[in-house]
């Protein structure tokens, strides 16, 4: 395992690194986790104004923009990180991309759609793994390990998503999750939080699937960021549970 190299620890609080977390599930995620005492690190790719006046209000907070299709960027985030603070207790990769395409238009997901979908989804949540595992190993203490959580969807599990291509994105993390849970154990858990729809201004026009959620979910209705948060906040808390996928739907599996 490749040695980190060593920066002054400048907090006595737990750090979390929240990337795409200026807005909607991520910005949820990290109050949340703000309000439990963490200090956090925020990301995104372009809202730089709206990632600072989060910092700014949450006052424990940095934030550092990276464009996560690119590796170079990746590493400077977690330098940067890892220099704000000087320690890592959880990694939450919930920055995605994905592309509305109909299933049956297989002529429509391109190539590069593929690609560009595959390397923000799945590739870099990966690769935040490798290049944070050594800070997340010597924060791990007897009895409380270091911990991923990544964001995926519903349409990681079921024939169902955006596009083919997002949702094969999805499922290949939700496999990854898995796959780095055995990996990393026992000193960091890796786990998945896999919504259905989420209320946001990005699904506000979504009319079809707020009916599917209002008529068939068992809970009738969508998730707010909040839920979604309280799931994450759930599995950080946790000093057992590793390779799980909590499938976060309101039950409309069920149906």
């Amino acid at each position: 395992m490749p040695s980190m190299p060593q920066v002054p620890i400048t907090t006595s609080r737990r750090v979390a690194l929240v990337t795409g977390s200026t807005s909607g599930i991520g910005a949820a995620i990290a109050r949340r986790l703000s309000n439990e005492g963490f200090a956090l690190v925020l990301h995104s790719r372009s809202s730089i104004d709206a990632g600072q006046a989060l910092a700014a209000e949450l006052g424990n907070a940095v934030y550092v923009q990276a464009d996560l299709a690119l590796d170079a960027d990746r590493i400077r985030l977690v330098d940067h990180a890892l220099a704000a603070w000087g320690r890592l207790d959880v990694l939450v990769n919930n920055a995605g991309i994905s592309q509305v395409i109909a299933h049956a238009d297989l002529a429509a997901a391109t190539p590069e759609i593929w690609h560009a979908l595959h390397e923000v989804n799945v590739i870099a949540p990966f690769r935040l793994v490798a290049l944070t595992e050594s800070a997340l190993r010597a924060a791990a203490q007897p009895g409380r390990a270091a911990c991923v959580v990544n964001i995926s969807s519903h349409a990681g599990e079921r024939p169902k998503g955006a596009s083919i291509p997002y949702a094969a994105s999805k499922a290949a993390l939700n496999h990854m999750t898995r796959l780095l849970a055995l990996s990393l154990a026992p000193d960091i858990r890796v786990n998945a939080v896999a919504p259905g729809l989420v209320n946001t201004p990005l699904t506000a026009d979504w009319k079809q699937a707020q009916q599917l959620w209002q008529q068939r979910s068992p809970m009738r209705r969508a998730a707010r960021p909040e839920d979604i948060a309280q799931a994450v906040s759930m599995l950080v808390a946790s000093d057992y549970l590793t390779g799980e996928i909590l499938l976060s739907d309101g039950g409309l599996n069920l149906t």
